[in-house]
């Protein structure tokens, strides 16, 4: 797949997350409109673009949501709402679309793969990993934030250290890569 393309997927997937986040936070537009006023003031953006945001969130909170998950040419003029995007400095976080071959995963994690849905769904599922197989990921991809991460999911007793650990075992690993997830859980666990 062309780079360009990759982006346009990520950027869609993390524009998915948004118009979801907007829905489950309505509170969230409030901050984006003040973050958009900021620009006009102090950002080096063009005002057609700042205008494009500050007429599409003072507009009609589903002609937001449609654009956000949108393939249209607008929707990608507007950019991307991935890490240091303007997106990010609206709102104050960014998304990262993932497929199933972007992280390391326990055998049978599809089977548990939790289903997000409620009313600030408006009906529509998500699926998220489950704990354990979340935390396996970042233990594999072993950076200092999800390291973190993992200490604080076992020290909030969020995850069990005993599954945790039948996970990396079901997880294929190379016996160098495996000493090092569990050294990490080991730091981990001692930090916490």
């Amino acid at each position: 797949m062309a780079s360009h393309h990759l982006a346009e997927e990520r950027s869609l997937a993390y524009h998915c997350v948004t118009a979801w986040r907007i829905e489950s936070e309505p509170q969230l537009l409030e901050n984006a409109r003040a973050r958009v006023a900021q620009w006009h003031d102090v950002a080096p953006m063009s005002a057609e673009y700042v205008e494009a945001w500050r007429r599409l969130l003072d507009g009609p909170r589903p002609e937001l949501l449609t654009l956000l998950v949108s393939r249209s040419e607008h929707a990608r003029a507007l950019g991307s709402i991935g890490e240091l995007s303007p997106f990010h400095d609206t709102y104050g976080y960014h998304a990262q679309g993932v497929g199933p071959t972007t992280a390391v995963l326990p055998a049978g994690w599809e089977a548990r793969l939790v289903v997000v849905r409620n009313e600030n769904t408006r009906g529509a599922s998500g699926l998220c990993l489950e704990v354990h197989d979340l935390l396996v990921s970042k233990l594999v991809a072993g950076r200092d934030k999800d390291v973190a991460f993992a200490r604080v999911a076992l020290a909030k007793g969020l995850a069990s250290l005993e599954t945790l650990r039948q996970r990396i075992g079901a997880t294929a690993l190379d016996a160098e890569l495996r000493a090092a997830v569990l050294a990490r859980v080991l730091v981990a666990t001692r930090s916490s």
